[in-house]
């Protein structure tokens, strides 16, 4: 794929809660979210490789890691897409992962939700009233759910994306089955996949979504997604729950698609 230097930064904190509600209008999600705690924790920095779809610049991308989900940023020439805004409250999080990369709220231009659930979209409303440069964009199978979020300047969004779309130079890919708007979005050129829950690490394996079915609403259709992302090229594996696979993800992935079958 070209690797040029990759910058991955973790930014850690440590939950001791489970996936839940939020405050999100409209929104919908599987069981309520009990009250947590986080910490701030280290900062580690590893390389890899990749290149951006939209300049020659080295792709860059950060994870905000909150313990039982993770929200990520990928950032190039001062701006940044930020994939999913965690559960109510996280936006302290995100600030201090963007301000750890020399970025702030001005510097996010789109904020990407993968899925409706309240562990991926509950700050949305919060994020999108500081970052106010940015679009919010959602698979149009959880548009509804979503329900509208207003900009400082009287906007609504979010915009409705469907498989094909581009946002920020990254593919959008359909995925559903864990809901019936669930996405995943692809940097082809730097080869970094972001599933969302479409698949996970939970277990120290990867996974479909399948493999939850209390949170999924159509197994059948999570698996053939995860089928339908074994067809795509990459690298790194950016999950939403779990640790990211940095190395040989399509080869991963593949092996996820021959195990659940046809």
């Amino acid at each position: 794929m070209g690797k040029a230097g990759l910058a991955i930064v973790v930014f850690g904190t440590a939950c001791t809660s489970e996936p839940g509600s939020t405050t999100l209008p409209g929104l919908t999600t599987s069981t309520p979210l009990n009250e947590s705690t986080t910490t701030v924790g280290a900062i580690s920095t590893t390389t890899g490789g990749g290149t951006t779809t939209t300049s020659g610049q080295a792709a860059k991308w950060a994870r905000v890691n909150l313990g039982f989900v993770s929200a990520y940023i990928l950032y190039r020439d001062n701006e940044a897409a930020l994939v999913d805004t965690g559960q109510a409250g996280a936006e302290g999080d995100i600030e201090a992962a963007l301000n750890t990369v020399g970025l702030g709220w001005d510097s996010v231009t789109s904020v990407i939700l993968t899925h409706k659930h309240g562990d991926h979209a509950g700050s949305a409303v919060g994020v999108a009233g500081l970052a106010t440069n940015s679009n919010v964009y959602v698979g149009e199978g959880d548009l509804a759910a979503i329900g509208p979020i207003e900009s400082e300047d009287g906007t609504q969004g979010p915009v409705s994306v469907r498989d094909g779309d581009n946002v920020f130079g990254l593919e959008v890919i359909g995925t559903p089955g864990h809901t019936p708007g669930s996405i995943s979005v692809l940097d082809r050129t730097a080869g970094i996949l972001v599933a969302g829950d479409a698949m996970n690490t939970g277990s120290g394996a990867l996974a479909s979504a399948s493999a939850n079915p209390q949170f999924t609403e159509d197994l059948a259709l999570a698996d053939a997604s995860v089928r339908k992302l074994a067809g795509f090229d990459f690298e790194i594996v950016l999950v939403g729950h779990g640790e990211p696979i940095l190395t040989g993800g399509s080869d991963e992935v593949n092996a996820l698609a021959d195990d659940l079958g046809a």
